[in-house]
């Protein structure tokens, strides 16, 4: 989440990226005429803010007049002996109710506490300037395209989608997956479970070029790190699958594991920038996915995904230049497959809540005849950071010891495999139905080709 100071301190700023953003912290605001709901919610967190401030002053006002009670208590000693008694009682009395005020207090202040962090959690991360401004997918701005996209009219067929290529060549199986567990799961089959380990492979050993830790993550992780990484992992709008009966839910990228390992830590200066890569089975619910992008593989609830992540020193200018260097590596992964694709810069109306901006990649796919999002990178900056309290100590300044600062977090994804598969075979498909394999991958998986479907026995 923002440093609370942001809402003290330029209530505007929050308000406008609220606006921007289109996020409603509190679903019960609306427009009127005298005040938009944006200023009415920062009015609200305001106000949850001052309770607890409140509230702490008054806490403070307590001890003072704890610290007087009991200087007066010692005094009482000093009094003759006949008189100490008649003196102590009013004191001791008052001790007790102060006590009582105390354990009071202090369960008020926890609980404005959570209220304020609560409501303050939903406000989003700062936008970058540079980022487009709207609620549209007409709004996002493209910032350049790479590759030519083949010309299937001049070589005389119709290109398929992935999902008739992937049926007729036996690779994909939907309806065992809906049978075993449920609509959007699926098996790979064939040639295609390698091809999705070789898609697997490649990523890991670009990241590994770029000074990326493997790692193989868990694919579970605590609601508490879900949380602070700012996941929902409740309510009706939820993408995860929680485990019933555990704090445990299932994650739908390394993104949660990768980030979380590192909570409640302070690193040295020296091990920044932290760069680490992991492989891990991603579950989304996908809850209200419809239309042509939800067909076959690409909008699916299980999947395979090599995430790529960094912790960078706290400053704008480091961060910022990880991102693009972020970016670089996801178009490098995609040249070098051969995919045509374009790079979206997310307006400010699509972000997640943690990002200040995001990239995305997207693939022509020719079997729908339009883009499809197959990578994004994030910076975070310090906005999971801060919940999580992953910090780290800056060099020393003139021989002293400098205080810890929160780290900047970054996402991308090197290669999701069900949606590259997905460019792959629209990209690759021949005219006899069978579909090339990209140059790059054809060591990793062991053929060239994926020819038609043998008959069944």
């Amino acid at each position: 989440m923002l440093d609370i100071k942001l809402l003290r301190d330029d209530p505007e700023r929050i308000a406008q990226n609220l606006r921007d953003r289109g996020t409603r912290v509190f679903a019960d605001l609306v427009d009127t005429p005298e005040s938009d709901w944006a200023a009415q919610t920062i009015a609200r967190l305001a106000s949850l803010d001052e309770r607890y401030r409140d509230l702490l002053s008054a806490a403070e006002d307590l001890r003072r007049e704890q610290n007087e009670n009991s200087a007066a208590t010692k005094a009482v000693a000093k009094l003759p002996k006949d008189q100490q008694a008649a003196a102590r009682a009013p004191l001791i009395e008052a001790g007790r109710a102060m006590r009582d005020r105390e354990k009071q207090l202090r369960d008020d202040t926890d609980a404005a506490l959570r209220a304020r962090d609560e409501a303050w959690s939903l406000v989003p991360n700062l936008t970058h300037p540079d980022t487009p401004r709207g609620h549209r997918d007409a709004d996002h701005a493209e910032l350049h395209q790479w590759g030519q996209r083949r010309d299937f009219a001049a070589e005389g067929f119709v290109p398929k989608d992935h999902l008739e290529l992937a049926e007729a060549l036996d690779l994909v199986d939907f309806a065992s997956g809906a049978k075993v567990v449920g609509q959007k799961f699926y098996y790979l089959v064939n040639e295609a479970v390698l091809l999705d380990m070789a898609l697997q492979r490649h990523a890991l050993e670009v990241a590994r070029k770029h000074g990326f830790k493997l790692h193989t993550t868990p694919d579970l992780a605590r609601v508490e790190i879900l949380d602070g990484l700012g996941f929902n992992p409740r309510g009706e709008s939820t993408q995860v699958y929680s485990i019933a009966n555990s704090d445990l839910c299932l994650v739908g990228t390394a993104e949660i594991t990768l980030g979380g390992m590192l909570a409640d830590e302070i690193l040295d200066a020296e091990r920044l920038p932290l760069l680490v890569a992991g492989l891990s089975h991603c579950f989304r619910t996908e809850a209200g996915s419809h239309g042509q992008e939800s067909r076959g593989l690409y909008r699916v609830h299980q999947f395979t995904k090599v995430e790529l992540f960094a912790f960078t020193a706290g400053e704008l200018e480091i961060s910022e230049a990880m991102h693009a260097r972020l970016r670089d590596i996801e178009e490098e992964i995609f040249q070098s497959l051969g995919l045509p694709y374009r790079v979206i810069d997310i307006a400010s109306g699509d972000l997640g809540g943690p990002a200040y901006r995001k990239f995305d990649l997207e693939a022509w796919m020719p079997g729908r005849g339009d883009w499809g999002e197959i990578t994004s990178t994030s910076n975070c900056t310090d906005y999971q950071a801060r919940r999580l309290k992953i910090r780290y100590r800056p060099e020393p300044v003139d021989g002293k010891k400098q205080k810890p600062r929160m780290v900047h977090m970054l996402n991308g994804t090197a290669v999701a495999t069900s949606r590259a598969l997905v460019a792959v075979l629209e990209n690759y498909q021949q005219a006899d139905g069978s579909v090339v394999v990209p140059e790059v991958l054809r060591p990793l998986c062991g053929f060239d080709r994926i020819g038609p479907a043998r008959p069944a026995a």
